[in-house]
C-alpha cells in the first residue's frame, strides 16, 4: 500500500470473523454497477472478497494528478527563471509599476493550478485491506458520497457479521438501494 496520506484504520480493523458462523441469508447493504456490499462478501468489479477473509481495512487517498502537479511544477520554474533573469540584467528599477504587479499576480498561476487541479481532479479514495495475507486495495473512487455509502456498508456487514448476522434486513425485505 502506497497512499500519498497517513492512513485511517476503519472501526473494528481487527475484527476478526469467525469463519464458522452458521449459515445465514445474505442481505445486500449496498448495490450499484461495479460494486456490491452484501452481508458476507465486498464485490468489486467481478472480484469477491469474502468478509471473513478481509483483515485490517483503511482508508487513505491516492496521490495527487500529475497532469496537475506538472503543471505546478512547470510554472513555478519559469516564473522563477523569469525572475532571476530580471535579477541579473540589473534592469528592475526601469520597470514600470505595471510590470511589478503583473510579475505579483503571475506568482499565484501555480497556486490557482493547484487549486484548480485539486478541484476537477481530486485524489481518489481508496479502500485498503489485507486478504488473504496480502495488503491490496479493494476499492477506489473519486467520488467522496460513495465511498462514504461503501465505507458505512462494509461496516455494519461487519458488524452484523460479529454479532450474529442479520435475521432479516435492517429495514424490510427489499435491499438497500441508494438514491442515485
Amino acid at each position: 500500500m502506497e497512499p500519498t496520506r497517513p492512513a485511517r484504520p476503519l472501526p473494528d480493523a481487527e475484527l476478526e470473523i469467525p469463519a464458522t458462523a452458521p449459515a445465514r441469508p445474505t442481505v445486500d447493504l449496498y448495490h450499484q454497477p461495479g460494486i456490491r456490499v452484501t452481508s458476507q462478501a465486498l464485490i468489486v468489479a467481478g472480484r469477491r472478497f469474502p468478509l471473513t477473509e478481509l483483515t485490517q481495512l483503511q482508508t487513505a487517498r491516492g496521490p495527487h494528478d500529475r497532469l496537475t502537479l506538472r503543471a505546478v511544477v512547470v510554472t513555478t520554474v519559469v516564473l522563477v527563471g523569469i525572475g532571476v533573469a530580471l535579477g541579473y540584467t540589473g534592469d528592475l528599477h526601469r520597470l514600470s509599476a505595471m510590470t511589478y504587479v503583473g510579475l505579483g499576480l503571475a506568482a499565484f498561476v501555480p497556486v490557482a493550478l493547484a487549486v484548480a487541479g485539486h478541484r476537477w481532479r481530486p485524489p481518489a479514495y481508496e479502500l485498503w485491506g489485507r486478504y488473504r495475507g496480502s495488503m491490496i486495495l479493494l476499492f477506489s473512487t473519486d467520488q467522496e458520497r460513495q465511498f462514504g455509502q461503501v465505507t458505512r456498508a462494509l461496516i455494519r456487514a461487519r458488524e452484523a457479521a460479529r454479532l450474529g448476522a442479520f435475521a432479516h434486513p435492517p429495514a424490510s425485505d427489499t435491499p438497500y438501494e441508494p438514491l442515485p
